[in-house]
């Protein structure tokens, strides 16, 4: 199979990325490509899925307690479905439009992130979408998100720089007396503090300079520790505390919603502009031996939660999202 010419025959969210990643191609084509997310396909098709008030879902999470349920319904449709459901959410609605490159500046990208401004507010404790949660975790999506749409999240930075870790990580738990860095958590931050770096420019070098800092202390995190190795024992992760369960870091998914895996940490390497380093290549050589006969990459353990509309074919077939990833990864580090 031609590897590039089957994602080339998919989504122009998927398309686009494939032309500047791939191909070289003329930066007006690129552009012109990318476009095309507004209109057709599932950046189209998310789009029409926004509610009047701004969110994009109100339903309610599966699995809550009586109490819970209850809780849900009198919170009100500004706080309903902002994080949860995690597959319908709206934040999971406004990460996926940043992976497929919706343009910021455009007609549409404009209403819908006006209408999530106005109106929406975290099922926390009604904060203001863009004024950030409690969580580390859920802040670093919040800055990505909201630096690429350009919107105001200095405030939600400078939460997350007054919450980075002895070890360069962030943890969720830290509140509950965690002194250790995650890789889920930190990987959403890394993100995020990448994201906002890029918007900034050169009009604060000073706070650019903090900024950069950090991520780059997170960086180090996830680099010293091979992408998935315990720093301690020098053994790859098993176990994952924050879900209780098998650790998956060796599996690639998409979407990713909250969960890392090695595949999430060396393609946010490769777009925060990060030098190849001889510590990542067991995790590159790792993305390369899952390619297929076919010269494409699957889809490994797809997250539970239940998404608008399917973006692959289902697990264990070719996926376009995570092939794409994996070939621009192998191209970047050289490999």
């Amino acid at each position: 199979m031609d590897a590039v010419g089957w994602l080339l025959e998919g989504d122009p969210a998927i398309r686009w990325q494939v032309m500047r990643d791939l191909t070289a191609a003329p930066a007006d084509e690129v552009a012109a490509e990318r476009a095309r997310v507004e209109h057709e396909g599932w950046g189209a098709r998310l789009l029409g899925l926004q509610l009047p008030g701004g969110q994009w879902t109100n339903e309610t999470p599966e699995g809550l307690s009586q109490a819970a349920a209850a809780w849900w319904a009198g919170i009100g449709p500004a706080r309903q479905g902002t994080l949860f459901p995690q597959g319908t959410s709206t934040t999971a609605s406004l990460a996926l439009l940043r992976d497929f490159g919706l343009p910021a500046d455009s007609a549409a990208a404009r209403r819908a992130v006006g209408l999530v401004r106005e109106h929406v507010q975290w099922e926390h404790d009604g904060e203001p979408y863009f004024d950030g949660e409690t969580e580390p975790c859920i802040n670093g999506r919040t800055v990505a998100i909201g630096a690429y749409f350009g919107e105001e999240v200095r405030p939600v930075v400078e939460r997350l720089l007054g919450e980075q870790m002895d070890d360069g990580g962030w943890n969720c738990e830290q509140e509950n007396g965690s002194t250790r860095g995650s890789f889920h958590t930190t990987i959403g931050v890394l993100e995020g503090l990448s994201e906002y770096e890029r918007s900034l420019g050169e009009q604060d070098p000073a706070w650019t300079a903090r900024v950069r800092a950090a991520r780059l202390r997170g960086q180090e995190y996830l680099v010293e520790r091979r992408m998935r190795r315990s720093l301690s024992s020098g053994e790859v992760v098993a176990f994952d505390r924050k879900t209780e369960a098998p650790a998956a870091w060796d599996q690639f998914s998409y979407p990713t919603f909250w969960y890392y895996d090695v595949l999430r940490g060396l393609d946010y390497l490769r777009a925060a502009g990060a030098e190849p380093d001889e510590r990542l290549r067991e995790a590159v050589e790792l993305v390369e031996s899952k390619r297929d006969a076919n010269g494409v990459w699957v889809l490994e353990n797809p997250h539970a939660d239940r998404l608008h509309f399917p973006l692959d074919e289902g697990e264990g077939k070719p996926s376009r999202w995570n092939t794409l990833r994996a070939l621009r990864v192998l191209d970047w580090y050289g490999h």
